[in-house]
C-alpha cells in the first residue's frame, strides 16, 4: 500500500528495492489508492460549492488538484499513447513518439476532450459515483497488469509491472466495484462494465499496436475509465 501511495500521489513516502513482487502486491492495492482520491475530489468539489463558484469552473479545478495530487502522471501517460496511437509506422516508431516526452496534436486533443468531460461531469455527479469512478480508474491498472499481457519494453514501469495480477484477482476486483455501484442504480452498474470493458479493449488494441502495455498506456486506461464511470453513471 506504501508503495501504491508513492506511485499515485505526491505523498512523501519512499520504498527502496523495489521489485515484481512488491510491484505486483502494489497495483493490486491500486483500487484503495483510487478511493482515497476520490475521497479528496468529493472533499474539493464540496469546498468549492460553499463558495458559490459555478459548476463548470468548479469542474476544472477538482480536475487540476487532482492532478497535482498525482503528480499529472496518468495525463502525460494518455497524451503520450494518443500520439503513439496515431502515428503512422511500426512499434518501434510508436514507441519512440512516446517516449520523446513532448505532446503532439492527438495528444493535445485528447488532453481537451477527456479533461472538459471530466470537468463538466463532476460537479453534477453523486458522491458516491465519483468515489467509485476513481476506484475504477485505478482498477485499471489490474486489467492491464494481468498474466498474458506482456511488456511493450524490456525496461520501465510496464516491464516492472506487467504479468503480475491474477486474473481472478482481476476480475473479482471488478465485481466488488460493480455490486458497490448497486446502491448508486443501474447506470452506475453499467458504468463499471463499460469502463472495464474499453480498458479491455485499449489493452488489446495497444498490444497489437505497440506489442504491450507501458507504463502511459496504464495512465490511459485510468483516465479512460474514470470518464466512463462519471458520464455514464
Amino acid at each position: 500500500m506504501k508503495l501504491a501511495l508513492s506511485w499515485l500521489t505526491v505523498l512523501p513516502l519512499r520504498v527502496d528495492d523495489v521489485d515484481r513482487k512488491a510491484a505486483g502486491r502494489a497495483i493490486a492495492c491500486t483500487p484503495v489508492v483510487g478511493v482515497l482520491l476520490g475521497a479528496f475530489a468529493v472533499g474539493v468539489l464540496e469546498l468549492l460549492a460553499i463558495s458559490n463558484i459555478s459548476a463548470l469552473v468548479a469542474g476544472f479545478l477538482v480536475v487540476g488538484v487532482v492532478a497535482l495530487a498525482t503528480r499529472g502522471m496518468h495525463l502525460d501517460g494518455l497524451a503520450d499513447t494518443a500520439d503513439g496511437l496515431g502515428c503512422y509506422g511500426p512499434p518501434e516508431r510508436a514507441l519512440k513518439v512516446m517516449k520523446d516526452g513532448g505532446a503532439g496534436p492527438f495528444g493535445v486533443v485528447t488532453l481537451i476532450v477527456v479533461l472538459g468531460a471530466q470537468a463538466a461531469e463532476l460537479p453534477h455527479a453523486h458522491w458516491g459515483v465519483v468515489v467509485l469512478a476513481f476506484a475504477a480508474s485505478r482498477a485499471a491498472f489490474g486489467i492491464c497488469c494481468m498474466r498474458g499481457v506482456p511488456a511493450a519494453r524490456p525496461e520501465g514501469l510496464g516491464a516492472l509491472v506487467a504479468g503480475t495480477q491474477h486474473p481472478m484477482l482481476v476480475v473479482g476486483t471488478w465485481v466488488v466495484l460493480a455490486a458497490a455501484a448497486v446502491p448508486l442504480g443501474w447506470r452506475a452498474v453499467v458504468a463499471v462494465v463499460v469502463a472495464g470493458a474499453l480498458v479491455w479493449l485499449l489493452v488489446k488494441h495497444t498490444g497489437k499496436r505497440f506489442g504491450g502495455i507501458t507504463g502511459d498506456v496504464l495512465g490511459a486506461a485510468a483516465e479512460i475509465a474514470l470518464l466512463a464511470v462519471l458520464v455514464i453513471a
